[in-house]
């Protein structure tokens, strides 16, 4: 419990960047509501992306018994998520029969250590999905820390896939192609929402901006054109180009990333 308790409080504070064991991994925040006593309990647990949700494995190290967030949300399955950006109410669904097999498949593909804890419990491990019902504002004081907050989770990820890609020995694994078209989604969403609402609403308030905003709307076609071709080569499972994409897609989306910071940030801050 001490241990769980450094690692919630160091997730907190440095916007869902965590060192030790979990570096460079994917972590958030769950928080269950006891089965037995209704008290809320907060574990830092490791999660797969899946599209619009994510995925949580009860592995518990292998442990005989399923872990007490797992026995909290069969008993209570609205719980909350923190991804060190957004805390929001997500719904737990425990999955089960060939959706569970065919998840469980992916992630032991991806990490062989999966399979490893299996072989040492009798019990079926089992997969939960989480999916947002209710959501807030960013866990952010100003909307530069927000955009900063957020940019950085971006970061994170695609370092991370870049990372899986140059890991992966040259095969596509199905966890993997999730892992980017998760990612290229989330990018879109992102840009999509700053062309139709931040921008419009910075160039009311600043319109020596126009240049400014010109040139991020001109970086958003250029990035929208690399998730384009990224995500045809994962279609066709294009290894040989994977790795180049990824690679070309992270240096020009980081770019992108420090000027709109460099720019932006200190207005949306005043």
């Amino acid at each position: 419990m001490d241990f769980n308790q450094q690692v919630i409080d160091e997730f907190r504070a440095n916007g869902g960047r965590v060192g030790g064991p979990f570096e460079g991994g994917r972590l958030v925040l769950l928080t269950t509501t006891g089965a037995r006593t209704g008290a809320r309990h907060t574990t830092p647990v490791g999660y797969l992306p899946d599209g619009d949700r994510i995925l949580v494995i009860a592995s518990a190290g292998g442990s005989p018994r399923h872990p007490d967030w797992f026995r909290n949300l069969r008993a209570n399955p609205v719980v909350q998520v923190e991804d060190g950006v957004f805390t929001y109410d997500a719904k737990a669904t425990v999955l089960e029969g060939a959706e569970r097999d065919a998840v469980w498949a992916r992630a032991v593909e991806a990490d062989p250590g999966w399979a490893r804890y299996q072989e040492q419990t009798s019990r079926v491990i089992p997969v939960v999905a989480l999916e947002q019902v209710a959501g807030g504002p960013p866990n952010a004081s100003s909307m530069g820390e927000a955009l900063k907050l957020l940019h950085d989770a971006f970061r994170r990820e695609l370092r991370t896939i870049r990372r899986e890609v140059a890991e992966s020995g040259g095969t596509l694994g199905a966890q993997l192609k999730v892992n980017c078209l998760t990612a290229c989604q989330g990018l879109r969403f992102h840009h999509t929402s700053e062309d139709n609402g931040v921008f419009p609403a910075l160039e009311q308030r600043f319109p020596e901006l126009d240049p400014v905003l010109a040139r991020l709307r001109e970086e958003h076609v250029h990035l929208a054109a690399l998730l384009a071709e990224l995500q045809a080569t994962l279609e066709r499972g294009d290894v040989a180009t994977l790795r180049r994409d990824v690679d070309r897609l992270v240096a020009d989306l980081e770019a992108h990333l420090d000027y709109e910071e460099e720019q932006l940030v200190p207005l949306l801050d005043v």
